[in-house]
């Protein structure tokens, strides 16, 4: 996998942050940079140790499952990508102003889970983990950091455009993999 490809991947897992941290900018009156390291912090971490955990998970069972690993990573980003579009075509969620961890730990947690999918399908295309959990955490550390700036400014309508140009791109990657692997692409 390219570098552009795992910035793609990183910047479509951060979209789910992106998204909250917009809602955390509209909570609060007055962002304070202290608010847009949490977020960052709490958001990029996660980001990063699920697609960790779900490589180590994953590299347990890749000599099971070699044979078809390709449509294990195409089903697994195009069901993430098209539930991220689901998503976006709901109801905005009202958010609270903490940002402490009692409030932001649940947040960090849900928005990675999809994270967790992805470090298996790493595992399964022998991806180097290292460089794409330092990708992924730093991607979504800078974009949720700056979305509680741009919420505070913008509003909810930016909020499901995010997640609908996510899913896509995890689609559209999830699709390229398997079109490689077949042999309709050149790899």
């Amino acid at each position: 996998m390219q570098t552009w490809e795992l910035f793609l991947i990183a910047v479509g897992l951060s979209m789910d942050a992106f998204a909250v941290s917009v809602c955390k900018g509209l909570s609060v009156s007055r962002v304070r940079p202290g608010h847009a390291a949490a977020v960052g912090l709490y958001f990029g971490g996660f980001q990063a140790l699920m697609p960790l955990a779900g490589y180590l998970l994953g590299i347990r069972f890749q000599s099971m499952i070699g044979a078809i690993d390709h449509w294990i990573a195409f089903v697994l980003l195009c069901f993430i990508g098209v539930n991220m579009i689901r998503e976006s075509r709901g109801e905005a969620e009202g958010m609270d102003a903490a940002f402490g961890p009692r409030a932001m730990l649940p947040l960090a947690v849900a928005t990675s889970i999809d994270a967790l999918a992805i470090g298996v399908t790493f595992a399964f295309l022998g991806v180097p983990i290292v460089p794409a959990i330092v990708l992924i955490g730093c991607v979504t550390c800078l974009l949720s950091a700056s979305g509680i700036y741009i919420g505070r400014g913008v509003g909810e309508k930016f909020q499901s455009h995010a997640e609908f140009a996510g899913g896509a791109v995890l689609v559209l990657l999830g699709t390229k993999i398997l079109l490689e692997h077949l042999g309709v692409l050149p790899v």
